[in-house]
């Protein structure tokens, strides 16, 4: 098992990949509250949250102390996108983070944008 520098270290194995599926993770919920793009912005807002994070909540948030965007946060997480913005939505319903729409020169149908996150992605991964 590898670590990702969290004390859930034992919940993910190189071979294997996450030990706990994405369905988990969300609660069972396929649907973000919030609408988010692959490219939408999020950051932190310092406010803290309501009662205790679970783990994957915890993560989320510890990826969003600078402005990143949420195909980063599930790269690095690990999780489908969709997951992603379940996890992220509900920090964002909680007020612990704000999220602003892409910036528009980060056109998502941009040949140039899409090989540079490609590119962003492969080197995380």
């Amino acid at each position: 098992m590898t670590s990702l520098g969290t004390e859930h270290d034992h919940w993910f194995d190189d071979a294997a990949g996450r030990l706990i599926r994405p369905y988990t993770v969300s609660n069972g919920r396929t649907e973000p509250t919030l609408r988010m793009e692959l490219l939408s912005m999020v950051i932190a807002t310092g406010r803290r949250p309501p009662g205790q994070l679970g783990p994957e909540h915890a993560q989320a948030l510890g990826l969003c102390g600078t402005v990143t965007t949420v195909a980063e946060v599930a790269a690095r997480l690990r999780l489908p996108a969709v997951v992603a913005k379940i996890l992220l939505s509900d920090l964002v319903d909680w007020g612990v983070v704000d999220t602003r729409a892409p910036d528009p020169i980060a056109d998502s149908s941009n040949p140039a944008v899409l090989e540079t996150i490609l590119n962003a992605l492969q080197r995380r991964l």
